[in-house]
């Protein structure tokens, strides 16, 4: 069981029965988190936050003290960041940009490009000429690195080091870099280079892809100024308490940039920023026996919260026990300890967390998802069997 903030709990406890799912989130939690994680990165890290993880607006605009920019993957995202927190540098990111989305990003100013092929790299050096002919445009190629042997076996999901449609072979990635570093292309600008990997990876790990990352830009023979070695901290939803040693993997940056004094390095966490920020509150709405175990049927489901079926894990949660029972009809309980989470979607898929500790739990009770501040709503299928949206609750209590 993971516990809601009180902050979190009384705002849970306090709405009505109608305003439930709702997603509920501690921006007070989410700062002290961030400010930690900026005080563990040495001064020659940058953290820019990579906006696909959570995009709402309260949570960028939160994270705005702590972080040196957001890391874009589309003409949507590009967008609504760049209204959400207007003025603030942007790194544009992703495969498959369309020539739309980089004339968009040239005419916003974008920061860096992250350029992910040839093709890519010939698009935007004409689109460039065309739309933003007073200034160089920021280029860093993504490549594609091996890595070294076991340094990827803990990643719950692998970008790189394989075949896959995510930046060049290095040997295709070294002849982008000489392209840009020879002046072929004189509306764009080397700035370094870019790997994003893996995601899911623990410290120890990340600092092992990190030193890979830096070892092959610093063997190029160009003059780079700096390095982004991604994003991708683990957060392990089977064990919450367990988080990324931002303590550990920042000693190890400060090693790398004291060792490369003419780089700087960049990170773009995204997960490990803001799940621990947000909770998935709902009640649940029946119990009930099958074939020798016990099931709840919640409010809501995979169609809000799709980060279990898509990751394949139990959301851990915890249980708000509500006395009170409004309805003239019997109220029905769990008989065992163990019991399933599942929601109201006509599929088996439609399950929250498995054999969760629950003896008793009764219809009316509230459980709260914890780990639902990233990857959750904004990668839901919304409109399957079309239940209403579930709420937004942005709490801000140092405000208070």
């Amino acid at each position: 069981m993971t516990e809601p903030t009180p902050a979190v709990r009384d705002r849970v406890r306090s709405l009505p029965a109608t305003e439930l799912p709702a997603y509920v989130y501690d921006l007070a939690a989410l700062r002290e988190h961030a400010a930690a994680v900026r005080d563990a990165l040495p001064e020659r890290v940058e953290l820019y936050y990579a906006a696909k993880a959570n995009p709402e607006p309260e949570i960028l605009t939160a994270l705005g003290p702590y972080v040196d920019g957001y890391e874009v993957s589309s003409g949507g995202e590009l967008a609504h960041v760049g209204g959400a927190v207007p003025g603030r540098p942007l790194a544009f990111g992703g495969p498959g940009k369309t020539p739309d989305e980089v004339t968009a990003a040239l005419e916003r100013g974008v920061d860096r490009f992250h350029v992910e092929s040839e093709y890519e790299l010939r698009m935007l050096a004409e689109l460039a000429r065309r739309y933003a002919p007073a200034r160089r445009v920021a280029v860093l190629p993504r490549v594609n690195l091996p890595v070294p042997n076991g340094a990827l076996a803990g990643s719950s999901l692998a970008m790189g080091g394989r075949p896959a449609p995510f930046g060049m072979d290095p040997g295709r990635a070294f002849e982008v870099v000489r392209s840009l570093a020879d002046g072929s292309h004189p509306h764009l600008e080397l700035r370094g280079v870019h790997a994003h990997l893996a995601s899911g990876l623990a410290a120890e790990e990340q600092l092992a892809v990190a030193e890979t990352v830096v070892d092959w830009a610093t063997s190029l023979g160009v003059r780079l100024a700096e390095v982004n070695v991604g994003g991708g901290m683990t957060v392990d939803y089977a064990r919450p308490e367990r988080r990324f040693d931002w303590a550990a993997y920042g000693s190890g940056l400060a090693r790398l940039t004291e060792a490369h004094p003419e780089l700087t390095l960049r990170i773009e966490p995204g997960r490990a920023l803001t799940a621990y920020c947000g909770w998935y509150a709902t009640e649940v709405l029946d119990v009930k026996h099958s074939h020798g175990e016990e099931f709840a049927v919640v409010r809501g489901g995979t169609h809000h919260l799709r980060t279990p079926a898509t990751k394949g894990h139990d959301q851990p949660c915890s249980v708000l026990a509500v006395e009170s029972w409004p309805h003239p009809w019997p109220r029905p309980a769990a008989e065992g300890e163990w019991i399933t989470l599942a929601g109201q979607l006509c599929t088996p898929k439609d399950v929250l967390a498995r054999r969760v500790p629950a003896p008793g739990l009764r219809a009316g009770d509230r459980v709260v998802f914890a780990l639902a501040g990233a990857y959750a709503w904004n990668i839901s299928h919304h409109e399957f069997l079309m239940h209403p949206q579930p709420g937004f609750h942005f709490l801000d209590t140092t405000s208070v």
